[in-house]
């Protein structure tokens, strides 16, 4: 099953591609590999999900944001190669989570992203990836993540 069916089969939207928030391009293609500019949870104009995870957020909806981030960056991704038809694999994913001093549940958080991706792409969805605990993030974001993926020729 092609990469939009099966979001669309799981009930899920692309938003539209978020803009580079500051002196970047969300996407970067050298050769067969895209890299994807961290995306936030920021949806339909408003952030989803602020603050740190321990104090503002739980793990589980840390684990929703993950999944926000995802869309956004597969909205860019689209916008980038015209179709998510056209991703091999994803490569390597970096997840950073807003939390307090001492939060050692990154991976949990972060799961939201990397469980989507293998919902969307299959075995081909599997990838790499780090999860670490940062001390704030962008418009305070609970989560930030970003995506290298391999591009079909």
């Amino acid at each position: 099953m092609n990469p939009e069916a099966r979001l669309a089969e799981l009930g899920l939207t692309l938003p539209p591609p978020p803009t580079a928030a500051g002196s970047y391009v969300p996407t970067v293609r050298t050769g067969n590999l895209l890299y994807c500019a961290g995306t936030i949870c920021f949806l339909n104009g408003q952030m989803t999900h602020t603050g740190p995870v321990g104090k503002d957020q739980t793990v589980q909806t840390a684990y929703k944001s993950a999944e926000i981030c995802v869309l956004n960056t597969l909205a860019n991704v689209k916008a980038a190669l015209g179709s998510l038809d056209k991703v091999a694999r994803i490569v390597f994913v970096s997840g950073f989570v807003n939390a307090v001093d001492g939060f050692s549940e990154s991976p949990a958080v972060i799961n939201g992203a990397s469980d989507l991706l293998v919902k969307i792409f299959g075995e081909a969805g599997k990838h790499a990836r780090a999860a670490v605990a940062v001390n704030g993030l962008p418009r305070g974001s609970t989560t930030e993540v970003q995506v290298v993926l391999e591009v079909k020729p």
